[in-house]
């Protein structure tokens, strides 16, 4: 009886030529149908042209300029079952959305500002059309349960000092979910550990 004798050298050169073959097709896939081969003779071509090294870059989404904050919604759904925030609270939150600076996760006054400045709790106050008593009393409440937190900036007139209040970004962040803040990793640390905050369902540190 004969034997099957397998060629390994063979199997595996078939193996690399069908990846390669899937390599070529998927980047074919991804640069509108063109090769790989016809795109770096045309890059070639066009340096020739030029003088100039070259490379493919793909032009800006006007989308890109768009500021958001992103609110984490298991979060917020878990802490609302929980009664962790009152009503006034969460309508707090909801109003100092449009005031949370990208990265830094802090309430500004304006976020397209290349270097936004931090706002106090009048300043807030007025941003978001409330009293000052009532600013202070939701900030004050929500930096006790962990969802702000209070930051010196400085001195301000007749030695009082100005805080800027930043976002706990478990709840609502501006910014890259994947790159957070390293500022607001060391702020938050501690909140992150308290009773009803170390149980939240999607954590970004």
């Amino acid at each position: 009886m004969a034997k099957n004798i397998v060629n390994f050298k063979e199997a595996e050169k078939n193996a690399l030529s069908r990846d390669f073959d899937l390599e070529k097709i998927k980047y074919a896939l991804d640069h509108g149908g063109v090769t790989k081969e016809d795109l770096e003779e045309a890059m070639g071509l066009l340096s020739k042209a030029t003088g100039k090294d070259l490379y493919v870059g793909t032009k800006r989404s006007p989308q890109s300029k768009v500021r958001f904050a992103q609110s984490m919604q298991n979060n917020l759904g878990f802490l609302y079952k929980q009664d962790y925030v009152t009503n006034k609270e969460k309508v707090f939150l909801t109003d100092i959305i449009p005031y949370i600076a990208f990265s830094s996760n802090c309430i500004v006054h304006d976020i397209k500002e290349k270097n936004p400045v931090p706002a106090n709790i009048s300043e807030i106050a007025k941003l978001i059309g409330i009293t000052r008593q009532n600013t202070s009393l939701a900030v004050n409440s929500l930096v006790k349960k962990g969802l702000l937190f209070k930051g010196d900036s400085g001195v301000e007139g007749n030695n009082a000092k100005a805080y800027a209040i930043f976002v706990n970004p478990h709840i609502i962040y501006a910014g890259d979910k994947d790159n957070v803040n390293e500022a607001l990793k060391v702020m938050f640390h501690k909140a992150m550990k308290m009773k009803v905050l170390k149980d939240l369902p999607d954590k970004l540190f």
